[in-house]
């Protein structure tokens, strides 16, 4: 552990008198009272009898947090789209309610012809396909062919497949 020097550099430079003063005196200047903000404003200067009074200002500098501002605005969509859609299931119930007959069919005979066309053309490309693309394998060299036998039983409540190549 080092030694310290106790010369005459170190001494204190107050008594314990003199610290004990200073102390009491800061801590008074800590707790003494700040001067005093008002925290409200009353206006005295006296109303008119009658007419206008002339404007008071009133600041306002509330803030908004982002994430209450995009809470609000999502909200706003949100009920929005709901009134859409809303409005979207009304109109088409009431326009199943005034289904008959021949608006059925007004509707779904157009749809209908151009589904047969379509098959119709489908159909046609197929056939095309079918007759163009014949391909022959030629093949050189030896051939082996193989016979193998695969097992894959399945016992038991719960079936596993374990299938066994036998040659």
């Amino acid at each position: 552990m080092p030694e310290y020097d106790h010369s005459a550099a170190w001494q204190p430079r107050m008594t314990d008198a003199e610290a004990t003063a200073e102390a009491r005196r800061i801590i008074a200047d800590a707790y003494q009272a700040a001067h005093q903000i008002p925290t409200s404003y009353r206006d005295t200067s006296p109303l008119p009898a009658y007419g206008t009074t002339p404007p008071v200002p009133q600041p306002d500098h509330r803030i908004v947090p982002a994430w209450a501002a995009g809470t609000a605005v999502a909200g706003i969509g949100v009920g929005a789209t709901c009134v859409g859609i809303g409005c979207g299931i009304w109109l088409a119930c009431q326009g199943f309610a005034a289904v008959t007959l021949t608006s059925v069919l007004f509707v779904t005979l157009p749809i209908a012809a151009v589904a047969g066309v379509v098959a119709a053309i489908g159909s046609a490309l197929r056939s095309l396909k079918t007759t163009r693309t014949e391909t022959h394998h030629h093949y050189v060299g030896p051939v082996r062919q193989e016979t193998n036998t695969i097992t894959a039983p399945a016992y038991g409540l719960i079936a596993r497949n374990r299938n066994e190549l036998n040659r």
